[in-house]
């Protein structure tokens, strides 16, 4: 039998934290600041209040799930090995949906940006820019990966951070409410319950990221104690800049108007800190797009290796790792050649398949929490820490994830469910009508002769 190349465990937990950072984005506070802003009637700081609260519950499945099963593969491991091989085939297409167009809404928002600032660059020559450089960077490996995203991620924090050091320094010199202390932003007459779950509903995209530090368990130091530890503090550090940024807005610009959405942001910095810290967000958001291309190419190759690696997709290309540089280095060119096609396709088309491919996902891991719950039969998981753990929180977490996932709009939901049809179509062809058993990675062989020789 041919020995397969493994992953190379070398990531510390503040590598990991950065990787999802850099896939989550900071900055991206900003990128949907304008739509945020409408949708929430300006009630922002409830809303990211809200919608911390609901991704914690999800994170916290994932954080159980990560320490049960630290195998590389995200909600595609966890459901396939928790409920059904079936069942974890589709959720890993879905999950591609997610992934895939990824590192697609970075360069089309990369190529903008940058035509914007040098009009006589056409946006496609960015964008194929960029790609290559993703696909190098990534191809060279995951700690090269690491390191460039952990100076970029810091250096938006340190960013974040200044500009509400800007707001801070107005209200003290008595600009909008002219103080720091405030109950305002969180309750107001003229805000409803509704208002803010809408709000919420939209925001909570800010809070995407966590979840693709899952697919790096195989390449993480520990990954049973650092990959949960690394989903609470990436939701931590998130959940204080949004809401600290939000609560400060609202103080300083009570009122805050703006022509275009798309350009709101760059409003509020230009009327906060004028238009030196305009031109500096401009750098610092286009280094973030940067930053999220790369994680996202890491995120979809390693996601592909691992269902390569279980024949789910060919494992001959999809599941090869190169001996040098121990990286999924077919499955970065695969999804390079794809992150192409943003030359075509628009930043509102591509996000609608993140959107839908995030929350159905979500939904499955919440979902593998409370299987595991039921087939448990062990007394400590009977306790009230564990009834709360793998019960009643993964059920709230699904069902906020339920009602966000239908506030999508009808042509979200159609396309998604058209990508489910087509991988069912492709699972029914892989397992020849249910009459081949689906295959094991050479890891999983190996644990079920061990549980054989236990028994």
């Amino acid at each position: 039998m041919r020995k397969e190349t493994d992953l190379k465990r070398t990531l510390t937990l503040f590598q990991v934290v950065m990787l999802g950072l850099a896939w989550n984005t900071p900055m991206i506070y900003f990128s949907v600041f304008g739509v945020a802003y409408e949708g929430s009637s300006g009630f922002l700081t409830p809303a990211y209040t809200l919608a911390v609260l609901a991704v914690l519950f999800t994170g916290a499945s994932y954080a159980v799930m990560a320490k049960k099963i630290p195998i590389s593969g995200s909600a595609y491991t966890f459901v396939k090995k928790t409920m059904n091989p079936k069942l974890g085939f589709i959720a890993g297409w879905i999950l591609l949906f997610n992934y895939l167009f990824a590192p697609i809404i970075a360069c089309i928002t990369f190529g903008i940006f940058l035509n914007a600032q040098f009009p006589q660059v056409p946006p496609y020559a960015w964008i194929i820019g960029l790609t290559l450089l993703l696909a190098l960077i990534s191809i060279v490996g995951v700690n090269s990966s690491a390191n460039i995203s952990s100076f970029f991620v810091l250096l938006q924090i340190i960013f974040i951070v200044v500009f509400c050091g800007f707001m801070i320094k107005g209200l003290i010199n008595g600009t909008g409410e002219g103080t720091l202390v405030s109950m305002e932003p969180f309750i107001n007459s003229d805000m409803s319950l509704s208002v803010v779950l809408a709000g919420a509903s939209i925001v909570i995209f800010s809070f995407l990221g966590f979840d693709t530090m899952t697919t790096l368990s195989e390449e993480t130091i520990n990954p049973k104690k650092t990959i949960p530890r690394a989903i609470f503090i990436m939701i931590g550090i998130v959940g204080i800049l949004h809401v600290c940024t939000s609560y400060f807005i609202q103080l300083i610009v009570p009122n805050f108007t703006f022509q275009n959405p798309d350009s709101a942001a760059l409003e509020l910095v230009n009327i906060v800190g004028g238009s030196l810290l305009g031109s500096i967000f401009i750098t610092v958001l286009i280094a973030a797009i940067f930053t999220q291309g790369l994680a996202s190419v890491t995120a979809v190759s390693r996601l592909l290796y691992v269902m390569g690696r279980d024949s789910m997709l060919p494992k001959k290309f999809f599941g090869y790792v190169h001996p040098k540089y121990k990286t999924p280095v077919l499955n970065i060119i695969f999804s390079s050649v794809i992150t192409l096609s943003a030359i075509f396709i628009s930043v509102d088309a591509a996000l609608r398949f993140v959107n839908f491919g995030a929350l159905t996902t979500f939904f499955f891991v919440n979902l593998c929490v409370i299987t595991m719950y039921v087939k448990n039969n062990e007394q400590r998981n009977r306790s009230i820490k564990g009834i709360v753990t793998y019960l009643l929180s993964p059920l709230v977490g699904a069902a906020f994830i339920t009602w966000l996932l239908f506030l999508l709009d009808f042509t979200t939901l159609i396309g998604g469910f058209i990508w489910i049809a087509l991988g069912m179509l492709y699972l029914m062809f892989l397992a020849k009508g249910g009459k081949r058993p689906f295959p094991q990675s050479q890891a999983e062989q190996v644990e079920a002769v061990e549980e054989k020789k236990a028994i």
